[in-house]
């Protein structure tokens, strides 16, 4: 299958990882190629929030999501060990990275350019070919380091999209309210979504 374009989505260690799911669907479902990082305890916690089971793997559990055998030929997933993967790498060509959710201690690695495992490293190199990064944060409430990473990130080119779903489109299930969410990072990756209306249509 044709890949139009190319992005690294990244699921960690934080509550609402469905997020993370829904976003890497509607990637593929697009025709999008993605390379998915799966983080140690974000396994975990697709385990215990979406019952996610290793021993299947990644993508037979999308597929279970409804995620068409098809769609799934543009899909890579590495594990946060795999330090030397090819979203390590400047010349790894993408077209943008999200981490979602983005833990705080994923934050705070990337914060400090503090590359210790293949997610940091991809949100590093990112940064520095100047490429779309958005990190989101589910954690509630947030204290002063969290900030200070989160303005230091943003100072460094990144983008901030804390997991906060609207209402204005009166969503009436849990996937619809997730879609409120993952209609703005379609929107600043640049790509097209139609997961929900826009204010006034």
């Amino acid at each position: 299958m044709t890949r139009s374009r190319t992005f690294v989505v990244a699921v960690t260690g934080a509550s609402g990882v469905v997020y993370g799911v829904r976003l890497i669907k509607a990637l593929l479902e697009q025709q999008m190629g993605v390379a998915a990082i799966l983080s140690n305890a974000g396994v975990k916690v697709l385990a215990h929030e979406m019952g996610y089971d290793p021993k299947t793997g990644f993508s037979p559990f999308l597929k279970s999501y409804g995620v068409q055998a098809g769609h799934l030929e543009n899909l890579s997933v590495f594990s946060q060990d795999q330090i030397a993967a090819p979203p390590a790498s400047g010349s790894f060509h993408h077209h943008g990275m999200v981490v979602v959710p983005c833990s705080m201690k994923t934050l705070a690695g990337a914060a400090a350019g503090y590359a210790d495992n293949l997610i940091t490293r991809a949100c590093d190199v990112t940064l520095k070919e100047r490429r779309p990064v958005i990190l989101v944060p589910r954690e509630t409430p947030m204290n002063l380091i969290h900030l200070e990473n989160m303005v230091r990130l943003t100072r460094a080119g990144a983008v901030i999209l804390p997991a906060s779903p609207s209402f204005y489109s009166f969503p009436d299930t849990l996937d619809a309210l997730v879609d409120t969410v993952v209609a703005r990072i379609l929107d600043h990756l640049g790509v097209a979504q139609t997961l929900m209306p826009r204010w006034g249509e």
